[in-house]
């Protein structure tokens, strides 16, 4: 008897809970993300839509070239600290289908280059004058210099400057991961390999303008190889292009944030011979395999 008051006792208490006036109810305004203003609509979109734009963005760039400042850090969140070094000046010149140049300037004898890098297909070489060494080898051969900044790949900068669209061997999947702190649209690219299907790529789109604010590539173990994000999107030379570019590598131990100060596209002086890098005569010649 006892037991069926107590039951009843507690079912009157939770709907007179549900049924309080609203001193008992708090309502939360759920502010928009950080950089968005108050009442912007949400922009909406398929997944063959959003390919569509990868593909508007990249069929368009025969080339480009850029002239940008490097603000470098080593270190990662797994170490828990990261180094600032001076910000440099640098040009980056591209070529399709895969051709890419990187000249880094002293941040304060700008006639003075730093490092000098470039890759053409699955090869790349690096010059770094205050060392008098020549360094070349594959994109993939492993880092062996302690100076983390020493093991920057030309290919890393290539990746997160141009954005390629699936490729045909790649399944796609579709991700809406919009909540109260973020609006994003997510799509999975997907490659089997050995029988599995093997995550390679992440690319994120901002539902308030529909671009690009972040690629995601993974190592064949599902691990972060390189995080990009993108914003303040800007036009250059008539194309719209991200003039904030922030590039993490957690297992290289680096991260490079780009401010981009001049982007120019399709240019006749941006011709194959930009990207043949010889060896300076008296310099020391590493080759990584």
């Amino acid at each position: 008897m006892h037991r069926k008051i107590h039951w009843r006792y507690a079912a009157v208490v939770c709907l007179g809970l549900i049924l309080a006036p609203a001193c008992f109810v708090r309502k939360r305004v759920v502010a928009p993300p950080v950089g968005q203003p108050q009442n912007r609509p949400l922009l909406t979109a398929t997944k063959d839509e959003l390919i569509e734009r990868i593909h508007i963005d990249f069929d368009a760039i025969r080339d480009f070239s850029m002239r940008a400042d490097f603000s470098p850090s080593v270190g990662s969140i797994y170490t828990g600290t990261l180094t600032d070094y001076a910000t440099i000046r640098a040009f980056i010149l591209f070529l399709k289908p895969d051709s890419i140049r990187v000249i880094g300037l002293d941040p304060i004898v700008h006639s003075s280059t730093i490092f000098d890098m470039a890759s053409v297909g699955n090869d790349f070489r690096v010059s770094i004058p205050s060392k008098n060494a020549f360094i070349e080898g594959a994109n993939n051969a492993p880092p062996n210099s302690k100076n983390k900044l020493e093991n920057l790949r030309p290919e890393a900068f290539l990746n997160a400057l141009v954005i390629a669209p699936p490729a045909p061997q790649d399944q796609t999947v579709f991700e809406d991961d919009t909540d109260e702190s973020k609006a994003v649209y997510v799509i999975l690219l997907l490659r089997e390999q050995d029988g599995k299907l093997i995550l390679r790529r992440s690319v994120a789109f901002d539902r308030y303008t529909l671009q690009l604010s972040r690629q995601v590539t993974f190592n064949t173990e599902g691990i972060i190889v390189s995080e990009t994000r993108y914003s303040d999107w800007k036009t250059f030379d008539k194309t719209l292009y991200p003039s904030t570019i922030r590039i993490r590598r957690p297992l290289d131990g680096y991260e490079v944030t780009i401010d981009v100060l001049e982007f120019k596209v399709n240019t006749p002086e941006v011709t194959p011979e930009k990207f043949v890098l010889e060896q300076p005569a008296g310099t020391k010649l590493t080759v990584l395999k």
